[in-house]
Order: structure tokens, then sequence, then C-alpha cells
């Protein structure tokens, strides 16, 4: 019987550079797609597969993202004095509950690969997911409820995978395919961040990922690698050499990196796009925006 996915990794102790100045003062991780910050979506998503411990990986200048996950008796009082219930109930949302969330500080940036070694202890013997933020995905079903269900009949190791351009392979660890049934393939290569000519595939690892034990004892003994950080991929990897199955798993929505200020105007359209009281008004907005562009041209 293969055990359930309850806990999750979320490395949030990046700088947030490529924002700046903004991040000066704001995580990256709190700044909002239309009127939520990027972590909440990764928490409704992990919530929504099933998890129930969440761990944060964080750095210093993060209180601000420890702090939106408080309670806020002052702020909760007076929304309910004014009777605003929906308000309330979105607040509420925010919360979580005394000891479902826990935080570990990265002290050195040594990668993704290090960040989530860092949390080791408070994973023991489970299996475990990945969620990195900056990987925002609309999706029907949430990404890594798939994946969860997915992994419910495979087991081993889970990334999420998409079909990127081959010039673009160099900005992702690259899957090499062992044999490929549709939604999931299964993995008998990874490499990190290859030139495009040598990519064994268009499938890209993005940041979702479902994880054993072994993966950490993989990473104790890990060396720096690509760039000269500590990297995930090369843990995953060495699971293959042990004969441990690794799998791709093709996630249906559409994902949005909002590490990079194009990806996050491109996730900030879409999702206002996407809600009932915002569409008609900036669908109308786009429409003269690209008409005043025409006939500037």
């Amino acid at each position: 019987m293969k055990r359930r996915v309850t806990k999750a990794i979320f490395p949030v102790a990046g700088l947030g550079t490529r924002f700046l100045p903004a991040t000066k003062s704001v995580p990256k991780e709190i700044m909002t797609l239309v009127d939520r910050p990027l972590i909440q979506y990764a928490i409704d998503e992990a919530r929504a597969a099933g998890i129930r411990e969440f761990i944060f990986v964080t750095s210093r200048g993060k209180s601000a993202l420890e702090d939106y996950f408080d309670h806020a008796p002052e702020l909760e009082a007076s929304l309910r004095k004014k009777g605003k219930k929906e308000l309330l109930k979105t607040l509420k949302s925010t919360n979580m509950d005394s000891g479902a969330i826990a935080y570990i500080r990265q002290h050195k940036a040594l990668g993704l690969g290090h960040a989530v070694w860092c949390a080791r202890r408070l994973i023991a013997d489970e299996p475990f997911a990945v969620i990195l933020p900056d990987d925002v995905i609309a999706a029907e079903k949430p990404c890594l409820q798939q994946m969860t269900e997915a992994y419910a009949d495979t087991g081993g190791c889970m990334v999420a995978a998409m079909e990127v351009p081959p010039e673009k392979a160099s900005a992702y660890g690259v899957l090499d395919v062992k044999e490929d049934m549709g939604s999931m393939v299964s993995v008998k290569g990874m490499v990190e961040k290859p030139n495009a000519e040598d990519a064994p595939s268009n499938l890209a690892v993005i940041g979702r990922y479902i994880l054993t034990p072994d993966v950490l004892k993989n990473l104790n003994r890990m060396k720096s690698g690509s760039g000269g950080e500590i990297q995930l991929t090369d843990a995953i990897a060495a699971e293959l050499q042990a004969e441990r199955g690794v799998y791709g798993f093709r996630f249906r929505g559409q994902r949005f990196d909002c590490g990079s200020k194009a990806g996050f105007l491109q996730a900030t359209v879409a999702f206002g796009l996407a809600r009932d009281e915002l569409k008609d008004e900036l669908s109308d907005y786009l429409e003269q925006m690209v008409a005043v562009q025409k006939a500037a041209q």
C-alpha cells in the first residue's frame, strides 16, 4: 500500500532580485496576482491535494511571509462588526492552524536541492511534495492534485513536466524519456539546463515534485552541480541509478513563470480575465490598448 502525501516543502528563501526595488521590503512570494499573493495560490493547490503539513524554507527578511499566515484578530473583528461576511471568509482562508506550518532557515543560497535538504528532519521517512511558488498553474483540477492521484498508482518519484521549444530547454531540467504513456512518461535520465542541441527531449521539469525520502539521502551525499549549486534534479537522477521509478507527469493546465516580470504580467492578465467581476472591464481595456498600438504603427 502506497503512503499518502501529506507534507509539502515550499522553498521561499530567494531574494527576488529580478523584482527590485519592490522586493527590498516585500518578499516576492507576497506579491499579488489580482488580489492574492503568489504563496496563497501555492497553498490552495497544496490543500486541494490533501497536504496537511506545510514547511517553508525561508531566509532573512521573510517575516512578512510568516505574518501573512497568522490570524489578524483586530481585522477580523472589524469585518465582523461591519457585516462583511465574504471578506471575512476570504481572510480566514489565509489562516493556518497551529502546528500545521513550520519555518526552516536556509542560511546560504546553495540551490534548490539544498533548500529541500534543509527540511529533512521534518520529512523523516515519508513521501513529500515540493512546490515552487514562482510557477503558478491555472488548471481546472489543481496540478498537485492531478499528480497525487497519479502517484497513487506509480509510487517512486514524480515531476511535473511540460513541453517547451527546443531553444528554451537550457532554462530547465529536461527529461530523457524511457517510455511515453501519454499523460505519464517513465524516465531514464534527467539533464539540468542542457544546451539546445544536447537536450534529450523537449519535456521540461517545472516546479511541482512528489519525492521519496531516498531523495533526501541522495542530497546528503550531493556535491555542487550546474551553476555551483546543489541541484534537486541530480538527487532525483540518482534514483534512476538505484533503479527506483522516476516519472514525468504531463499536467493539464497553463503554467506561468512568475519568477520573471513578463510571466508575472501575463499571469495577472490571465487571472484577471478569469474573474467574473473583472473580465469585461479588463477585456475592453486590453482591446483598446491593442487598437492604439496598431494605430501607432
